[in-house]
């Protein structure tokens, strides 16, 4: 399947603490789809008792909404947007 590429959206990474705890990750991912957000890449790894989440997003919205958003989640501990994996083309110097 070809898929045209000139109306892509920017992309987010974001990294995500939380508590491991039953249906975390699947909250995260509800949270991530009703923002208006497609993950991308999603990596976890269990350490003690958190999960560690590096995730990366696609969407047109503000990303710092949907890291508000994350924030609210009780299981979370921690949300860093770490940086725009693609920057919007009216955003880019040239």
């Amino acid at each position: 399947m070809i898929t045209d590429r000139s109306n892509v959206s920017p992309s987010y990474t974001i990294t995500c603490r939380m508590n491991h705890e039953a249906a975390a990750l699947e909250r995260l991912c509800q949270v991530v789809r009703i923002r208006g957000f497609r993950i991308e890449k999603m990596a976890v790894e269990t350490t003690n008792d958190f999960l560690d989440i590096a995730l990366t997003v696609q969407g047109t919205r503000h990303v710092t909404m949907l890291q508000s958003q994350l924030e609210k989640l009780h299981t979370v501990a921690e949300v860093i947007l770490t940086t725009p994996a693609m920057m919007p083309a009216a955003t880019r110097s040239a």
